[in-house]
């Protein structure tokens, strides 16, 4: 008869531990051991068989490896396809996250009914078949190919995959699968490990692209192990502020195509519609100037978004400062406040300081260092800043105007949303046609920028 003993194990890295401690010996981590049952004996699984095709391999020479077959797959969306690098790459597995109701599933849904070419087997294990069927006529889906599963039971979906031999697998979500293996709860650290080892593995020996929904915890991280994020060939996470109808799938890892590239939606009752020109949402729809408000050139991957920055210097009225940022790092804030009472001579002691990136967004490009800086300025002397100019620098601790990557595909947009000034370091070396209609202004210090804004 098998048995059953209880481990701890570590969330982040997996580590396993016969009693609780505090910090994790292997990686470091507080607080991150959990209680599981583990199993131990043999026991003979009869749907094992049916887990993977075993496809024997050998080792093979570099330059014999062939990859004229493989095709990236079309979403039939431009943004999806940014994300990930031109196309669904067979055999691929994505993990996608998000908070709690930011349209993770209808997300998935949406795309699965798009793909209408190919055959989708889409898993859900939280919601059944009617309420499936239900969003999707809420979203306009017709689903010819589209197949919906309500299952948990890891062997049972492994066997529909193998009997449907479906093009595209969606399993929503992978904290509700399990294994009849092991007799930990579904969701728990072995769970979700062994679960997507397994996928992995299907997808790998079958060619089949298979996408997860995972949940995050209240740290704002994927729930499950540390080690699932490594198990996945690409990781997106879906982002949003509750305020706003604006969505945002960022890719944080992608072993196919550039990291760190996004792409925008709005949320709608008819479902998600892309956002191909994010100025739209990101900059002000206004004529009118206003002090505090500059436009940066931001890179998101391989694409320039220029944002609107709003901020606003005013005395305080308490005896505690404030010093608030929202979608910028409020620690850079508080450095390029300091650089600017060091360096630029004003003194800020005495007022309260707010930064605001519109349309709910987040950034942490360096180079927004330079319209943060411009945005304060403009609030302290209360005069708006010069009109269709936008900014584009990192800030040092020396008060020196730094260069940033890419530079030649930041002005080349901003030429096309109509700028006529562009202010960057020196340092930057860009070239401009002829007949170019945007003139940059080159900075070189805190105060050298002082001096051309407020002339």
């Amino acid at each position: 008869m098998a048995k059953t003993k209880s481990v701890f194990i570590c969330r982040e890295c997996g580590a396993e531990s016969p009693k609780w401690v505090g910090k994790c010996f292997a990686c470091g981590e507080w607080n991150s051991f959990a209680e599981e049952v583990k199993f131990t004996g043999k026991t003979v699984n009869k749907s094992a068989g049916l887990l993977v095709s075993r496809v024997e391999s050998k080792p093979m020479l570099l330059s014999e490896i062939s990859t004229d077959k493989i095709e990236r797959i079309d979403t039939r969306s431009v943004e999806f396809n940014r994300v990930l690098g031109g196309g669904i790459v067979p055999g691929s597995v994505v993990l996608i996250g998000g908070e709690p109701g930011i349209g993770k599933s209808t997300l998935m849904l949406q795309f699965a009914l798009r793909v209408g070419s190919l055959k989708t087997l889409y898993v859900s294990g939280e919601e059944s078949e009617e309420q499936i069927k239900l969003r999707a006529t809420r979203i306009s889906g017709k689903g010819l190919s589209c197949y919906i599963y309500c299952e948990t039971r890891l062997e049972k979906i492994l066997e529909q995959c193998v009997a449907q031999t479906p093009d595209l697998i969606v399993v929503d979500s992978i904290q509700t699968i399990y294994s009849d293996t092991f007799e930990s709860a579904p969701g728990s650290v072995t769970q979700v490990r062994e679960c997507a080892t397994a996928l992995l593995r299907f997808a790998k020996e079958n060619g089949k692209p298979v996408f997860l929904i995972g949940h995050i915890n209240k740290e704002g991280h994927l729930a499950g192990p540390k080690v699932l994020e490594h198990i996945v060939d690409t990781v997106l996470h879906f982002e949003g502020d509750g305020h706003h109808s604006y969505r945002m799938l960022r890719a944080l890892k992608n072993r196919f195509g550039p990291g760190n590239e996004i792409a925008l939606f709005d949320m709608q009752n008819s479902g998600l519609r892309e956002i191909t020109n994010p100025s739209e949402i990101l900059l002000s729809q206004g004529d009118e100037p206003y002090s505090g408000t500059a436009v940066g050139a931001a890179m998101e991957g391989l694409r320039p978004l220029f944002i609107e920055v709003q901020s606003l210097v005013s005395p305080t009225s308490y005896g505690v400062l404030q010093r608030s940022s929202s979608g910028y790092d409020s620690k850079r804030l508080n450095m390029i406040i300091a650089v600017l009472e060091k360096r630029g001579g004003h003194k800020l002691a005495g007022k309260d300081i707010f930064v605001n990136i519109a349309g709910g967004l987040k950034v942490n490009d360096p180079a927004m260092d330079l319209p943060v800086m411009a945005g304060m300025i403009s609030s302290v002397y209360d005069r708006p800043l010069p009109s269709k100019s936008c900014f584009c620098g990192e800030i040092s601790l020396t008060g020196e105007i730094r260069a940033v990557q890419k530079i030649d595909q930041r002005l080349a947009e901003a030429e096309k949303l109509g700028f006529t000034k562009f202010f960057l370091s020196k340092y930057n070396k860009i070239t401009t046609q002829k007949n170019s209609k945007i003139s940059p202004v080159y900075v070189t210090t805190v105060d050298e920028l002082l001096a051309k804004l407020m002339h």
